[in-house]
């Protein structure tokens, strides 16, 4: 396998299903068959719920190209002008909702009899009275042909606003129909004799056994969905209209609705419960993004491609130490569309840009900035609808540690939170601490520390509760943020050695008096109770089981440049390396810490309160080593 063609011609598809149909990608192999496909496929479950990228719609067009198990399938994506028609149908005499289930159930049974009177011309010889019935009423009422959703809806609308032509099946509306006590009243009723013609032809055809059932799925209502009233009425008028129409026309027509599960999740209404069974969530796990990796992969580059090849040739094989398919698969929400973009991202990155015939641990590295600003930005338009001010909230974030306290992050939300009422005035109820936190957690921005895991949203489906206190920023935007350290704790600035002369190394002092015998010196004596400190406050940040381990890591970082420091002091005669000032500076760097790791909201409530006692303790003690305060020789001031 030559690496530079190898590596040109590897692609990992598009970022939406539709283009890599097109483009042949999805059908090629690239389509990973996973839990709700196979929910889907078999009819347990209607209701496919996922957060935007997670592949509902790769799976909806699977299904579309696989269609030996159905009879025929439909799939309704609305647009913005029948999504309109729906949002603003209303009926006297019913609520928002069971109105908008009317409409649905009425373009439900249109599709079912288009395909009963196409699929009778095409399959059976004979041609029941009730299919004959059908294709009049599509003939009589303008729904015989093709024309735009948004169109026909408009004409449903009016048909049962006012009335629809149903002579087809013995019915003069006008006559049948006067007595209805309502307009809605008189609506179920027209669309109950429709049904009814449905529900018929389907029997007396009797195939769904030997030809299976109708499939009809209704996909991207995200296009059409705002936060208003009637939107959430859209939705669960939808629903509504599914569950109705599985039970009247049973196992003849199958129904799939996929939705974005921030839509799903905001719908209140007394029924909801009734399709818990029907619900099926959209997860992906580490493996299973591995896994479509190497599908994508194989299906651009041909069934010769193996793991081994991918994450150790074409890939590096570690980055930043870290097996290179968990370090990118972290830094991605765990969803397909994100993990395509940041590996098309690395591909491109050495192939074009650096025109190279294996990706480097370089490219990786730039590539994830890249995708880091586009990840931040686009999460920001995910939500834009139902969270204008996201964006708004990731300031509270920038440059700093991505581990935060609610302590700490109250501090900063207090500081903003007169400029986000004013910016959003309507949304002044959600924009508390805790409704942010919930916002940031809900949306996959922050996770939430829960033992010794940090939890996202997706891991687990408790919210965050009241007492839960330590909050860390997803590593997907950590870069974008500037915030790629635990905690933002100011470096030790070290001194620069001559490294020629004799060091102290791990305790011992090398170099003799000319009697052989070792001396300490007091030189000797303050590195090693410099030494000391450090692995004091070192033991002591190990022994925080309460503190987080990406924080115990950091501090633990600091503290071990003073060390590296402190094995590193000239101990010579020549030196002029003055050793008092140099603990009299680290004293004052231990005493930054601490304040710094207070001001993070580090303290007793997130396990650290005895490291910070630990070091304001050693600072104290490294003062007195030296004989007096920070600054008394001149070379600083403050203390």
């Amino acid at each position: 396998m030559a690496d530079g063609p190898v590596l040109a011609r590897l692609h990992f598809g598009r970022e939406d299903a539709e283009r890599d149909v097109t483009e042949g990608l999805l059908l090629r192999g690239g389509f990973l068959p996973n839990a709700a496909y196979r929910a889907a496929l078999s009819g347990r479950k209607m209701l496919i719920i996922g957060r935007k990228g997670s592949g509902k719609s790769a799976i909806c067009m699977q299904l579309s190209a696989d269609g030996g198990q159905h009879a025929g399938t439909v799939l309704v994506t609305p647009d913005e002008t029948a999504g309109e028609e729906i949002r603003r149908f209303e009926l006297q005499g019913l609520p928002g909702d069971s109105a908008k289930s009317l409409i649905w159930r009425y373009l439900f049974a249109v599709h079912a009899a288009r395909h009963l009177v196409t699929h009778a011309k095409e399959a059976h010889r004979r041609k029941p009275d009730s299919v004959k019935a059908l294709a009049r009423f599509l003939k009589q009422n303008g729904e015989s042909a093709g024309g735009r959703l948004g169109d026909r809806l408009a004409q449903g609308a009016r048909g049962l606003q006012t009335s629809l032509s149903l002579e087809a099946f013995g019915v003069k509306a006008g006559v049948d129909l006067a007595s209805a006590p309502s307009e809605g009243a008189q609506a179920a009723r027209q669309l109950e004799v429709v049904e009814q013609g449905v529900a018929k032809a389907f029997t007396d055809l009797g195939c769904a056994g030997e030809h299976g059932p109708l499939l009809l799925m209704v996909d991207q209502l995200e296009q059409v969905w705002s936060a208003e009233s009637d939107s959430n009425s859209m939705v669960i008028g939808l629903l509504l209209a599914a569950k109705h129409a599985v039970s009247l026309y049973g196992g003849a027509v199958r129904f799939l609705l996929f939705l974005r599960a921030d839509i799903y999740d905001s719908l209140s209404f007394g029924e909801g419960d009734k399709f818990r069974g029907d619900e099926l969530r959209i997860t992906w796990t580490e493996q299973a993004l591995r896994d479509l990796a190497l599908a994508r992969a194989r299906a651009s580059v041909g069934a010769e491609m193996t793991a081994e090849l991918l994450w150790g040739e074409l890939f590096p094989a570690v980055v930043e130490g870290e097996e290179t398919a968990s370090y990118l698969f972290r830094r991605c929400l765990p969803r397909p569309r994100d993990a395509i973009q940041f590996l098309n991202l690395c591909q491109e990155t050495a192939s074009l840009i650096h025109g190279r015939e294996r990706i480097t641990e370089g490219d990786v590295l730039q590539a994830g900035r890249q995708f880091s600003d586009w990840k931040l930005k686009d999460l920001a338009l995910e939500y834009l609808v139902a969270h204008p001010f996201l964006k708004h909230l990731f300031p509270l974030f920038q440059n700093t540690g991505y581990v935060v306290t609610r302590a700490a992050l109250g501090s900063r939300f207090d500081a903003a939170a007169e400029s986000l009422h004013r910016l959003f005035p309507a949304y002044a109820d959600a924009l508390t601490l805790s409704g942010i936190v919930d916002v940031l957690y809900a949306v996959g921005f922050l996770g939430v520390r829960r033992g010794n895991d940090v939890v996202f949203a997706g891991d687990d489906d408790l919210p965050v509760q009241a007492h839960e206190t330590e909050f860390h920023v997803h590593p997907c935007f950590r870069t974008a943020l500037g915030a790629t350290s635990a905690i933002d704790l100011r470096h030790f600035a070290g001194g620069a050695f001559d490294m020629d002369l004799p060091r102290v190394v791990q305790g011992t002092f090398q170099g003799a008096d000319v009697t052989g015998l070792t001396t300490p010196t007091r030189d000797h004596r303050l590195v090693q109770e410099l030494r000391r400190s450090c692995h004091s406050i070192l033991a002591q940040t190990g022994r925080a089981v309460d503190l987080a381990q990406d924080a115990q890591d950091e501090i633990s970082r600091q503290i071990n440049r003073v060390l590296d420091e402190a094995n590193n002091v000239p101990l010579n005669a020549r030196s002029t390396f003055d050793l008092e000032d140099r603990l009299l500076v680290t004293a004052h760097y231990f005493d930054t810490l601490a304040a710094q790791l207070l001001a993070s909201g580090l303290d007793d409530t997130a396990g650290a309160g005895d490291v910070v006692r630990r070091i304001e303790e050693e600072a104290r003690r490294l003062r007195r080593q030296a004989g007096g305060s920070y600054g008394s020789s001149g070379n600083s001031s403050g203390s």
